[in-house]
């Protein structure tokens, strides 16, 4: 049996400092940029029979606002996050997640093994 297609979008959002990626500690987190990170997730979910919306951006309240804009933006869902330094302070953003009613998931840079 093969998986039907996902309907709709996945909408890929990045916390602050994200947008420095390839460039920032590249020892640590490599020397892929960000625009490579969601050009790469444009793919999966083409793939996949999904449309991707990125957004990234380094204040707080603009990444709730963009939470809860999913919500009812009539494509988006699922949400993938990777909140950043915000992942185990922002209670504002957890909140947004859990109240858009969206399924989510939270992911992570790993050190880069390059």
């Amino acid at each position: 049996m093969t998986a039907s297609p996902v309907k709709g979008s996945i909408l890929l959002i990045n916390g602050p400092n994200l947008n420095l990626l390839g460039t920032r500690e590249p020892d640590k987190y490599g020397t892929t940029t960000l625009a490579e990170v969601e050009a790469h997730a444009q793919s999966q979910c083409q793939a996949a029979g999904a449309g991707c919306q990125s957004y990234q951006s380094n204040h707080e309240g603009a990444i709730v606002d963009r939470i809860h804009a999913a919500r009812i933006d009539g494509t988006t869902k699922t949400i993938v996050i990777n909140a950043g330094a915000y992942t185990h302070t922002s209670v504002a953003i957890r909140d947004a997640l859990v109240g858009v009613g969206l399924p989510f998931v939270e992911v992570h840079l790993d050190e880069a093994t390059t």
